[in-house]
């Protein structure tokens, strides 16, 4: 399968998994499987089919694809710049909001 078309069966896939997210099939059915109600069971189920299915998302690229990155580019760099900027920004309000320890806080801390 070409790119395009493997991005695109993504689509249905999720979109299966977003309307069997709620358990339809058991609507109304008051069975209970080791002590939890069996739509208990089934969302346990279906949030690891979820988990695994957006990990082959994930891997196939075309994640990256949809969010208009390119595959393979080298995103621990991108990472690291962007945690970089987060820290230089949290240090200029750390500098801006610290105070004395010796000053009086306000109120008595017996």
């Amino acid at each position: 399968m070409t790119r395009l078309r493997s991005d695109l069966v993504w689509i249905p896939t999720f979109a299966i998994l977003v309307a069997f997210a709620v358990p339809w099939p058991l609507w109304g059915v008051d069975r209970v499987a080791a002590g939890l109600p069996v739509w208990i069971w089934w969302h346990v189920a279906w949030l690891g089919l979820c988990a695994g299915l957006f990990a082959l998302f994930v891997r196939s690229g075309a994640w990256e694809r949809g969010m208009g990155r390119r595959a393979g580019t080298d995103a621990v760099a991108a990472d690291s710049a962007a945690a970089d900027t987060v820290a230089t920004d949290s240090a200029a309000v750390d500098g801006a909001t610290s105070r004395d320890p010796s000053e009086p806080t306000g109120g008595d801390r017996r």
